[in-house]
């Protein structure tokens, strides 16, 4: 069962069999084993070689790409690693739900010229 639980006006828990919130998850590990992370305040990622912490369960890829030092985002492209080595590529308003199980890491990528949305 899921249940969807907003404790502040900008933040949404998802809530699953499970009720009991951890302080931080990080979901490389999990993703690694195959594992669904358990329900966390923070969710830590990796995008390329750093590691970021993220205060909710949802986010986009926009989100994602601001996490990170580089600028302009819309100059790059952001990919999920999956458990097996699955690569599937986030669009900036595409929502990834970092409670979901195998989401090994993110990459980015720059857009060479002529590449676009």
């Amino acid at each position: 069962m899921v249940t969807i639980v907003s404790l502040e006006m900008d933040e949404v828990w998802i809530m699953k069999d499970d009720d009991s919130i951890m302080d931080e998850v990080d979901v490389e590990e999990y993703g690694k084993a195959g594992k669904r992370p358990p329900n966390a305040k923070v969710y830590r990622v990796r995008i390329d070689k750093e590691k970021y912490s993220v205060p909710q369960q949802l986010i986009t890829g926009r989100g994602l790409l601001e996490l990170t030092p580089l600028r302009p985002i819309e100059k790059y492209r952001i990919h999920q690693k999956l458990h097996g080595g699955q690569m599937v590529e986030i669009g900036y308003d595409e929502t990834v739900d970092l409670g979901q199980p195998g989401i090994e890491r993110f990459t980015t990528i720059e857009l060479a010229v002529g590449d676009g949305e």
